[in-house]
């Protein structure tokens, strides 16, 4: 069975003719405007819809779904989250990106002593970088940012992420 993650959300109607205005992902126009199709789920079910044309506007993107040629057709699913399959998101990431349900329950270790510092509950982006949320063996929550200079490794396959720990990081 397929896994979805989210990557946008209808807004709005644009026009009559079936378009919608679509929110999507920071920094994640040009991925958005490749794929050629979405789901939207209804009740249990993913439900696959067919995007035959994309154009930025503004902040947002225009999008016409196969099949939904008029403001009527549209409109019903407005507030709608749009998914596509995990694999997709996973063929078009960097080496350095990772899905955040990927991180989060990875076990944190100082790269220099291999002593367990804790593990990752959460991820968030504060504008200027992405942040680890990390609950420490003293119950601690801390935030680290995750860039190379403090998190040089992260190991998927063994569920850990190596920090360079500073001095303060996780106080």
């Amino acid at each position: 069975m397929s896994k979805y993650v989210s990557v946008g959300k209808i807004l709005n109607f644009h026009g009559i003719k079936g378009e919608a205005k679509v929110g999507f992902s920071k920094n994640r126009q040009d991925f958005f405007m490749s794929l050629e199709k979405v789901f939207i789920k209804d009740d249990n079910r993913y439900n696959e819809f067919e995007i035959s044309s994309v154009r930025p506007n503004k902040n947002f993107l225009i999008v016409k779904f196969k099949g939904i040629n008029s403001i009527n057709d549209i409109i019903p699913l407005k507030g709608q989250i749009l998914f596509v399959e995990e694999s997709t998101i996973r063929d078009n990431l960097d080496e350095d990106e990772f899905l955040i349900d990927e991180l989060v329950g990875m076990g944190v270790i100082n790269k220099e002593t291999g002593e367990s510092l804790g593990f990752v509950i959460g991820v968030s982006n504060n504008g200027a970088t992405d942040l680890l949320s990390v609950k420490t063996h003293t119950k601690h929550i801390c935030l680290i940012p995750f860039v190379k200079a403090i998190v040089p490794d992260v190991d998927i396959k063994n569920k850990k992420i190596y920090i360079n720990n500073i001095e303060g990081l996780l106080e």
